[in-house]
Formats: C-alpha cells, sequence, structure tokens
C-alpha cells in the first residue's frame, strides 16, 4: 500500500485539513514535515470543531501523529494547543503524539523580532502571522538554534546561548530593544521542559520502522506550494520548504517514501496577506467568494482575498511537487454562479505567458487571460457522487483536469469529512 504525501497546490488554506482527516482514519502515522504554528487546519467532525496549527491532523481521530525535524516548534503553544485539544475530549499522550528530537525551538525573541521587522517594513512588508517562524529558520540554518534535545541538557547550553544573543542582541539593539535576558531565557526553558521531554523521541527510526513494517504514512504539509521559498511567490513566501519533496528531509525518511502525491485545491482561489494575485477579484465577485467560503485565516482571522481559479499557477505547483492527483475543495462556493472564469495565462506588457515569472515586478504586473465556462444553478453542497453532480460541475472538475494536466482524485463539497467524491483512493496505488 502506498505512503500518501498531501500538500497545499496554492497559497494555502485549500481545506487540507478535512482532508488529512478524512484520509487519517486509514492512515497508520501522520507526520508534519515543515512549518510551524503559522498554518491553521479546521477539522469539522460531527458537531465539533477544532482548529489545529501546529499539531498534526491525525492526532483527533486517534491515529500516531508525528512532529518532524522539518518542523519549528513553540513549545509553549505546542502545550496550550494540546491543553485546549484535550478539554474537547481529545486524547493526547506520548503514546499518540511524537516530536522529532532535532526540531529547532521557536524562542519569545523570535516572536519580538518577527514583530519588529514586520512593523518597520511600512509598505513592504510580508504579511507574516507574527509568530517567529521565519526567524526560528534563519537560526536553524545559522547553526545557533536551540533545539528540542537541548532540553534535555540544559546545562550545556551556555555556548549557544553565547551565538545566539551575540546575533539577535545585536538586532535588537538597532530596534531599540534591550538585549535578551539570559537569566529569564533559562527559567522559561526549564519550566517548558517538563512538558516537552515525554514526547520527544528519534522520529525518524519510529518512522522507518512503521515503513519497513508496510504501515500506511500520511505526510501532512502546512501552506501551499506557492509559498515554498524556493518556488513561491518570493519574497511573500513562509520561511520553509512547503513542497512534497520535503516530507523526505523534514521527517528523517527517503524521498521514495512520499508515495502518493495529493495536492490540494480550492474550487477557486484565496490568498492570505502580501503578495501578487493575478486573478484576484477586488468586486462583488471577490466579496461573494468571500462570503460563501468563510474565507478568514484560522490563525490569523485576517480576511483572505479572493479570485477565479487559476490554472497556470496549480499547473506549476503540480509540476514541482509531483502531484499525483488533485482534491478539488470547496466547490459548493461556486453554486449559483452564471459564469465562471478560469485564468489559462498572462499578459505581461506585450508579452504572454504560459507561467508566473519569477521577479516580484514581473509577477505584480501580470494580468490574467480568462477563459469563461457556464456555471450551474444547482447545488453542489453535500454531494457524495458524481451523480449528484451537476452536468455543468463536472465538465468545470474536467476543464480543470485538462488544463493543470492532473487528474481529480478527490471533490469536497462542504466541510463534513463524508461530503467527499471518491475518484481514486490514493492509499490503493
Amino acid at each position: 500500500m502506498a505512503n500518501v504525501t498531501v500538500i497545499g497546490a496554492q497559497w494555502g488554506d485549500e481545506g487540507k485539513g478535512k482532508i488529512v482527516d478524512w484520509l487519517s482514519e486509514r492512515a497508520d502515522v501522520v507526520a508534519r514535515f515543515q512549518g510551524g504554528h503559522n498554518a491553521g487546519h479546521t477539522l469539522v467532525v460531527g458537531e465539533k470543531v477544532y482548529k489545529l496549527s501546529l499539531l498534526p491532523s491525525g492526532i483527533v481521530r486517534g491515529t500516531l501523529s508525528v512532529i518532524g525535524n522539518g518542523v519549528v516548534l513553540d513549545p509553549w503553544h505546542f502545550r496550550d494547543e494540546v491543553a485546549k485539544l484535550k478539554g474537547q475530549g481529545v486524547e493526547i499522550t506520548p503514546e499518540n503524539l511524537q516530536i522529532a528530537e532535532t526540531c529547532p525551538l521557536i524562542l519569545p525573541f523570535h516572536r519580538d523580532l518577527d514583530g519588529l521587522r514586520e512593523d518597520a517594513s511600512g509598505a513592504g512588508k510580508i504579511g507574516t502571522t507574527r509568530r517567529g517562524i521565519g526567524p526560528a529558520y534563519e537560526d536553524k540554518v545559522g547553526r545557533r538554534a536551540i533545539r528540542v534535545c537541548d532540553l534535555a541538557h540544559l546545562d550545556d547550553l551556555d555556548l549557544q546561548i553565547d551565538r545566539l544573543t551575540a546575533h539577535h542582541d545585536a538586532l535588537r539593539a538597532g530596534f531599540g530593544e534591550a538585549p535578551i535576558d539570559r537569566a529569564q531565557l533559562m527559567a522559561d526553558l526549564t519550566e517548558i521542559a517538563a512538558f516537552i521531554l515525554p514526547f520527544v523521541k528519534p522520529v525518524w527510526l519510529t518512522l522507518n520502522k512503521a515503513k519497513s513494517e508496510g504501515k500506511r504514512i500520511l505526510f501532512e504539509g502546512a501552506q501551499g506550494t506557492l509559498l515554498d521559498i524556493d518556488h513561491g511567490t518570493y519574497p511573500f513566501v513562509t520561511s520553509s520548504n512547503t513542497v512534497a519533496g520535503t516530507a523526505a528531509s523534514g521527517t528523517g525518511l527517503g524521498p521514495n517514501a512520499a508515495g502518493f502525491v495529493l495536492g490540494i485545491v480550492k474550487a477557486y482561489t484565496t490568498r492570505v496577506g502580501s503578495g501578487p494575485f493575478p486573478s484576484e477579484q477586488e468586486n462583488d465577485i471577490g466579496q461573494r467568494l468571500g462570503e460563501r467560503g468563510h474565507e478568514f485565516g484560522t490563525v490569523t482571522g485576517r480576511k483572505r482575498r479572493c479570485g477565479w481559479f487559476d490554472a497556470v499557477l496549480v499547473r506549476q505547483s503540480v509540476a514541482v511537487s509531483g502531484v499525483t492527483g488533485i482534491a478539488l475543495t470547496k466547490l459548493d462556493v461556486l453554486d449559483g454562479f452564471e459564469e465562471l472564469k478560469i485564468c489559462v495565462g498572462y499578459k505581461i506588457g506585450d508579452q504572454s505567458f504560459d507561467y508566473l515569472p519569477a521577479h516580484a515586478q514581473d509577477q505584480a504586473k501580470a494580468e490574467p487571460i480568462y477563459e469563461s465556462i457556464a456555471g450551474w444553478s444547482e447545488t453542489t453542497a453535500g454531494a457524495r457522487s458524481w451523480a449528484e453532480l451537476p452536468a455543468q460541475a463536472i465538465k468545470y472538475i474536467r476543464r480543470i483536469e485538462e488544463l493543470i494536466g492532473c487528474p481529480v482524485t478527490l471533490v469536497s463539497t462542504s466541510p463534513e469529512r463524508d461530503d467527499t467524491i471518491l475518484v481514486r483512493d490514493p492509499f490503493a496505488d
């Protein structure tokens, strides 16, 4: 049986939480492999709504869940999220949740720096969640991070803290901030260590053992491919690689472990924060999509920008992530539109493009080339088979498949986990 890697194929917020939840019931292990608590997943299970931002979605189902080494971990947020879910009746123990011992920690001064930079950037701000994700990844590649395993060796941290403070105190001084309080930092780490350490394991061993035993592993990505640090709309991106290949490096498994790559795609396009968005509709259409789709960020609460489906960008995501099949979500939001549009190319000046150029100024100037397709008046909400979909909705799906060069594997027609049309079973490949 195949493993499955789930990624977002747009700018995030595509509905990965529901799809991972739907798949996790059949998985033996669910593994997060990148990002931090800056990406929210909303799961609707019966009458309960669970909002996750760090914990793997499988935890709600009791599936063994692991936080891989590619994730940056805020230990205090982790404790709060565990407490919140326990309050909703979800059992979380070291038996069903593991944290990679090599995860870098997000510390209070990372959050400080994130906010200070955004405030100082004015119109040039990236639109981060101000949760310290970027600064924590910077310390990781700068080889000065404090990692989860260090919580078991706090008496040996002096040299690492020397490296951290040499870097951060200079930055803080530039913003008029006081140096890092080393005594307070040690007190904070000492206080949280007892809670974190029972969950800490060599996750790569856990996953390799599961692989050797033929167990099904579900790799859960955060954000979306268009926010990838290398392949996204730079500089308006996240601080990690979000493509499917990161499932290997972010967990300690080889690249052949990714299995079936399932790209999650909304039937339209949304984006939170700054950056280019060629098919954005700053009009009644965008307002209608936002209201019907309840487009507000799970983590930030920020209103999402909305627009028509951009087949060019999804085709790029399919290519760079090696997507095997697409899960199309929120089809029901398009119910009642007389006409739909799909972006099939761009005009920049006198030139036409069938891809989005890399330079930020070119991206900002890109004008969409649209193809129109008739909408449908019937409802798709709650449909669980092709037979329940209007003929024109099926035509819309088929046209998307043609334009992105990838088949649709699943169709989601509401937030409810069972309102899903299964076209091809990812775990059966």
